[in-house]
C-alpha cells in the first residue's frame, strides 16, 4: 500500500488549486511579476551584448522572447487542464529557441531560457516527468556553462530546489483551499441537520397538540351520531356535543400554545404550571435556582404537566394534586401527583380505561385520552435523552418527569 501511494505520489499531477494563482497574495504576485520582467530584461540585453545578432537580427531576440511568453501562457492552461503531451510541447518549444540562441552563441539567454523551462517543470508537471526534464536539460547546462561540469551541477540543484520549494508551497496553498471547502461543507451539511432537527420539533409539537384533541372530538361526535340514531335522549346527545366542543376549546388553547412556544413567546414554566393548575386548584411548587430552560425541555415539561391533570380531571375528579418542578444542576425533574378520588382507586384507572368504562364508546373515549399521552410524552422524554414514569401509588396516580436542561 505505501508502494503504490508513493508511486502515485510521483506520477499525479498537482492539486487543481495548486495549478492556479488563486489565494497568492498580491504582494507575491508582484514580486513575482517583477522577477520575470527582470529576467525578461536579462535575456535580451544578454544577446545584443553577446554580439550574436548584429544589425536586422536584432529582431530575433525580443521575437524569440514573445514566442516564449505565448509557450509559456498557453503552458499554464495546458497543465491546469493536465494535458501532458501539449505541456511537454510547449516546453520543448522553448527549449529550441534556447538551442537556438546557443548556437547563434548567445549562451547566457540560452542558460536562462532552459532554467526557466526547469523550474515550470518542476511546479507544475507530474514530479517524475518533471525530474526527467530537468536531467535532460542538465547535459545543456554543461554545454552552455563555462565553468563545466561544477558550475552546471550548481545550476541544476539550485533549479531543482527552487522549482520543488515553489511545487511544495503550492501544495500547502491548495491544502488549505481543501480544508475550507471540506470545512464549508460541513457546515451546510450541520445547517441542514439542524434544519430537519428542527422541522422534527415543530412535526412533534404539532401531533401532539392536534392528535389527541381531533381524535377525542371524533370519538364524541361519533357518540353523538350513534346516540341520535338509536333515538337517544336529548340531555345524553347534548352531553356529547358539548364534551366535543370543550375539546375543541382546549385543542384550540394548546395549538396557540404551541406557536407561542415555536416562536420563542413561552411564559417562564413555574407560571405557567401555576396558570395550568389555577382550573383544578393544584398545589405548585418549585425548587432549585430558576434559570431558562432549552425550548425542547420547556415544552415537555408543559406537556407532561397538561396531560396529567387532564388525567386527574377525567379519572380522579375532585382529587387533591400537588406539582413539584425542580431545578436541578444539569436536569430538570417535575412530579405530578393526586390523592385520588374519594372512594375510588384514583387516576390510577388511568392505566386500565377499559375497566373504568360504561359502554363502548366510553372504552374509546379513554383510549384517546391520557394513556396515548403519557406515551407520547414518555417518547417525547426519551427523544431528550430523559425519562418519563407513571403508575399507581397509594390511592392516587403520580407521573414523573426528568430531562436534561
Amino acid at each position: 500500500m505505501n508502494s503504490s501511494r508513493t508511486t502515485n505520489r510521483w506520477l499525479v499531477w498537482p492539486a487543481p488549486e495548486a495549478l492556479t494563482r488563486v489565494g497568492v497574495p498580491r504582494g507575491r504576485l508582484v514580486l513575482d511579476g517583477l522577477l520575470l520582467a527582470g529576467v525578461s530584461v536579462w535575456i535580451v540585453t544578454s544577446a545584443h551584448v553577446s554580439g550574436a545578432f548584429p544589425g536586422w537580427y536584432g529582431l530575433l531576440p525580443p521575437l524569440g522572447l514573445a514566442l516564449c511568453v505565448t509557450a509559456l501562457v498557453a503552458y499554464h492552461r495546458t497543465t491546469l487542464a493536465n494535458r501532458l503531451a501539449h505541456s511537454l510541447g510547449l516546453l520543448a518549444l522553448v527549449v529550441a529557441l534556447g538551442f537556438g540562441a546557443h548556437t547563434a552563441g548567445a549562451p547566457v539567454p540560452a542558460t536562462l531560457l532552459w532554467i526557466v523551462v526547469s523550474i515550470a517543470a518542476m511546479e507544475r508537471l507530474p514530479l517524475l516527468v518533471a525530474l526527467a526534464t530537468v536531467l535532460i536539460l542538465a547535459g545543456a547546462f554543461v554545454d552552455a556553462d563555462e565553468t563545466g561540469v561544477l558550475g552546471a551541477g550548481v545550476t541544476t540543484a539550485t533549479v531543482l530546489l527552487t522549482g520543488y520549494m515553489l511545487r511544495l508551497d503550492a501544495e500547502a496553498r491548495s491544502s488549505g483551499f481543501r480544508l475550507l471547502a471540506q470545512e464549508r461543507a460541513a457546515r451546510e451539511a450541520e445547517a441542514a441537520s439542524a434544519a430537519l432537527a428542527e422541522r422534527a420539533r415543530i412535526a412533534r409539537e404539532i401531533h401532539d397538540v392536534l392528535a389527541h384533541s381531533l381524535s377525542a372530538q371524533m370519538v364524541h361526535l361519533e357518540a353523538a351520531r350513534l346516540q341520535i340514531e338509536a333515538g337517544a335522549d336529548r340531555e345524553k346527545i347534548l352531553e356529547r356535543v358539548v364534551a366535543a366542543r370543550s375539546m375543541a376549546r382546549e385543542g384550540l388553547a394548546e395549538t396557540r400554545q404551541a406557536l407561542s412556544a415555536l416562536r420563542g413567546d413561552m411564559v417562564p414554566v413555574e407560571d405557567y404550571l401555576r396558570e395550568l393548575a389555577r382550573e383544578d386548584r393544584a398545589v405548585v411548587e418549585v425548587t432549585g435556582a430558576r434559570r431558562s430552560l432549552p425550548a425542547e425541555a420547556s415544552q415537555a415539561v408543559r406537556r407532561v404537566a397538561q396531560e396529567a391533570l387532564t388525567n386527574v380531571r377525567k379519572h380522579a375528579p375532585g382529587a387533591r394534586t400537588r406539582l413539584l418542578l425542580a431545578y436541578e444542576p444539569e436536569e430538570v425533574a417535575l412530579e405530578i401527583r393526586d390523592s385520588g378520588a374519594p372512594g375510588t382507586s384514583g387516576a390510577a384507572e388511568d392505566a386500565k380505561p377499559a375497566e373504568a368504562a360504561q359502554d363502548g364508546q366510553e372504552a374509546g373515549l379513554h383510549a384517546t385520552g391520557s394513556g396515548y399521552g403519557l406515551l407520547g410524552m414518555r417518547e417525547r422524554a426519551e427523544l431528550l435523552g430523559g425519562t418519563l414514569d407513571a403508575g399507581p401509588e397509594g390511592e392516587g396516580f403520580a407521573v414523573r418527569l426528568r430531562v436534561p436542561a
